[in-house]
């Protein structure tokens, strides 16, 4: 038997009306798949800013209607509870959104300077035990703030920082959050090394290099540090309720605690009105950086 008799009867393709019936079929499936599947993206959506939606409408709710309609849908809506709680203080509302400013202002600072030389110092310089001593800084990341409290508090008080901001900005200047120096480290270790051979090449010491190479490449890390530095520090209540006692050094997480009294009367639409405004700046920080922040995430190689 010959090779050509061996060979198998080739199989005629099927018409070419059964491809397209084939293809059609697939893209109906697809379509379906994707319709239920953005269906149900969207009602978590929903599920997950309904709080917010709640929030800012129950802000301009009457305060007997809070409670008692629980619902998104109203017609009876004022501006009432903002004027109310901008004033009703003793002092402005906006003079506790410019202490929250002040601490901002001082956190990121402090960060930036002190977690990136720290984090330079982890990721490009050679000394003795540099490694135990990052694994040191890494373990900070797991001890819990009340375990330090106490001795913060008494040293504080010692200086005589209490009643003042610096006990709430002091410590980022002294690489305190660990977390920022590890991305840091992250980002710097991902950079290519011949860009610093180069630098030493040209006769560049470490703070040559650190200022003019290092930090420009790092644009990323630091707009995350930043922005999230900021979060932080906004929404922080507990460090400003330990150290803070008096309403003019308040920032805007402790002062809204001014609307509700145990003793008396709570007037919950006013601090509703004043939750709203105190979010702006969150949510305009995480839009105007959210490409940083993945930018950032997506560099460093944390998950």
């Amino acid at each position: 038997m010959t090779a050509l008799e061996e060979a198998p009867t080739p199989v005629a393709p099927p018409p070419v009306d059964e491809y397209e019936r084939r293809r059609r079929r697939h893209r109906r499936a697809d379509a379906v798949r994707s319709l239920f599947k953005h269906a149900g993206l969207i009602v978590l959506s929903l599920l997950m800013i309904y709080p917010l939606i709640w929030l800012v409408v129950s802000s301009l709710k009457p305060n007997s209607e809070i409670f008692t309609d629980l619902g998104i849908f109203t017609t009876d809506l004022t501006i009432e509870n903002y004027v109310h709680g901008w004033t009703s203080q003793q002092l402005p509302f906006g003079h506790f959104l410019m202490n929250s400013t002040i601490l901002v202002i001082g956190a990121i600072i402090g960060n930036l300077v002190s977690c990136s030389l720290a984090a330079y110092a982890f990721a490009r310089l050679k000394f003795w035990g540099r490694n135990a001593w990052f694994a040191v800084m890494l373990g900070t990341i797991m001890l819990p703030f009340h375990v330090v409290l106490v001795p913060q508090f008494i040293i504080f008080r010692e200086l005589g920082w209490l009643e003042t901001f610096l006990p709430l900005i002091v410590p980022k200047f002294l690489a305190m959050d660990a977390f920022f120096i590890f991305l840091m480290v992250q980002f710097i270790r991902g950079l290519p090394k011949e860009i610093f051979e180069a630098a030493r090449i040209d006769g560049a010491g470490h703070v040559r290099i650190f200022g003019q190479v290092t930090l420009p490449l790092m644009v990323p890390a630091l707009a995350t540090t930043a922005i999230f530095t900021f979060i932080w520090t906004w929404g922080d209540f507990f460090g400003p309720l330990i150290y803070l006692r008096t309403r003019e050094n308040f920032p805007v997480s402790v002062a809204l605690k001014g609307f509700i009294d145990a003793q008396s009367s709570s007037n919950y639409g006013a601090m509703f009105a004043m939750s709203v405004v105190s979010l702006i700046p969150l949510f305009l920080a995480f839009l105007l950086g959210q490409r940083y922040l993945v930018k950032g995430f997506a560099t460093t190689g944390i998950k």
